[in-house]
């Protein structure tokens, strides 16, 4: 579950909700709702968590096991 994977990566990192929050630029509430389930997280946030946790957004909202992010896209 996306909100499980959220909490275990920010835990992993040793960091409280407050500092993922100021990260993301939002209250540490919301940050919260987004771990518990509470409202979903717009993609915008999925992609800066995937960033900051270098993994992929598909890790975060479990559709793989793979934690390693896909690699980028040279442009053509």
């Amino acid at each position: 579950m996306v909100y499980k994977r959220i909490r275990d990566l920010r835990e992993d990192k040793d960091m409280s909700q407050k500092e993922v929050a100021d990260l993301l630029k939002c209250s540490q509430r919301v940050y919260s709702d987004y771990e518990r389930g509470e409202v979903r997280i717009p993609p915008d946030i999925l992609i800066e968590l995937s960033r900051f946790h270098q993994t992929s957004v598909d890790y975060l909202l479990d559709l793989t096991d793979e934690k390693k992010p896909y690699p980028r896209r040279e442009n053509s």
